[in-house]
């Protein structure tokens, strides 16, 4: 099911929800009723849990966002590595040249069109790729370099690698989801008051409050979804893409 599927039915669920119990409370009211009469402080506590949920929210977003960019600039950085060792290996004969080029390809496009798969459904990263980025790394290290260019050559190579296997292991660490349980509870809990409370203040069935009770509970869904839909770096719609791979090894294909 598509994601913005899953928006829209969440979205039109919580307008559902929201508005079915206005319509239903308000059968219940008696027609003397005086919606003027709600305490001010009710009226206070409501705009305070709202100002604070508010607050709540937009931390958690800012939160997975930040993940998200982190998750995406690591990604970056393990292909400009590979891309690095690709082109420094220019100074190295022909065979090492072309073995460690055809290594560094190999892991490239299992990254791309395998790993990629397996790391969003999982949250791990795969046992395949961990040894194809130890192929490479012995592509490089095995070889002794015959002359002081090559030697000049040589360990610059070899930190590379380091930054592809560091990067790796970053992107490892953030495959899952990043947001603790916790935290989710503290979320849905707040939504569910904050909601709740705005049958505190006497809605009645205009069109008007309808609306606006309908757009709130819609808003509250929808910055739940972008939380949610951010959480997985990797796993989700508008998670980091593995673009920075194809853009730097164009001959992977699609």
């Amino acid at each position: 099911m598509s994601e913005w599927l899953v928006l829209s039915l969440a979205m039109a669920a919580a307008c559902a929800v929201v508005l079915t119990i206005v319509v239903i409370n308000h059968r219940r009211i008696p027609d003397d009723d005086d919606p003027s009469e709600t305490p001010d402080v009710i009226e206070y506590m409501t705009m305070m849990i709202g100002v604070i949920y508010a607050i709540v929210l937009g931390l958690a977003i800012a939160g997975v966002w930040e993940a998200r960019g982190a998750a995406q600039e690591t990604v970056r950085q393990e292909a400009q590595a590979l891309h690095e060792i690709s082109a420094r290996a220019e100074v190295y004969p022909q065979e090492v040249r072309a073995r460690i080029r055809a290594d560094v390809d190999a892991y490239a496009s299992y990254v791309v069109h395998e790993e990629w798969k397996h790391m969003s459904e999982t949250g791990e990263l795969s046992d395949e790729g961990t040894a194809l980025l130890e192929k490479v790394r012995r592509s490089v290290t095995d070889y002794q370099p015959t002359n002081d260019f090559e030697g000049q050559a040589y360990q610059p190579l070899v930190d590379q690698v380091a930054v592809v296997d560091d990067a790796r292991n970053a992107r490892g660490q953030n495959a899952g989801e990043t947001m603790p349980g916790v935290v989710w509870f503290g979320l849905i809990v707040g939504a569910l008051v904050t909601v709740g409370l705005i049958f505190t203040l006497q809605i009645r069935r205009t069109g008007r409050e309808l609306l606006l009770a309908g757009l709130f509970s819609a808003l509250i869904a929808f910055l739940l979804f972008l939380i949610w839909d951010f959480d997985a770096p990797y796993g989700r719609g508008m998670s980091a893409t593995s673009t920075p791979f194809t853009d730097l090894f164009p001959r992977l294909g699609g």
